[in-house]
């Protein structure tokens, strides 16, 4: 039984990492379903249909192509929830400002009080309270 369904996916796709994405969306809306939301079963029964089609499709270069597009979507939001935990853990001890001309974000230690700023871009100088 192994060998035969080794055979009948080779030259298949498989599961990639949006096709992972795409499993967990089908488990929370068919959770939500539960709760009561019919168009979530509508919703998670579609994503687990696509989900199949991408796993067993023979058109290798497309779902790759697709892979890719959302491993740079998955990429980029990564980053800005990395970038948005750093400055909340910032914010403890230090202020963000902008420059009021270039608008380069400057981050100044509290608790210094009022101080002269000067921003590195573009050396304009200003006064905020720390």
């Amino acid at each position: 039984m192994k060998e035969r369904f080794y055979r009948f996916m080779q030259g298949r796709y498989g599961v990639d990492q949006l096709n992972r994405f795409l499993m967990v969306l089908v488990v929370i809306c068919l959770f939500l379903s539960i709760l009561g939301g019919r168009p979530f079963y509508v919703i998670g029964i579609a994503l687990l249909i696509y989900s199949y089609f991408r796993i067993f499709s023979k058109n290798l270069y497309k779902r790759s192509a697709e892979n890719a597009v959302y491993l740079k979507y998955e990429y980029r939001f990564r980053q800005k929830l990395a970038s948005w935990k750093r400055n909340m853990r910032q914010l403890k001890t230090h202020h963000i400002y902008k420059c009021p001309s270039c608008r380069q974000k400057i981050r100044v230690p509290r608790g210094k009080g009022r101080i002269e700023i000067r921003c590195p871009k573009c050396n304009q100088t200003f006064i905020k309270k720390s």
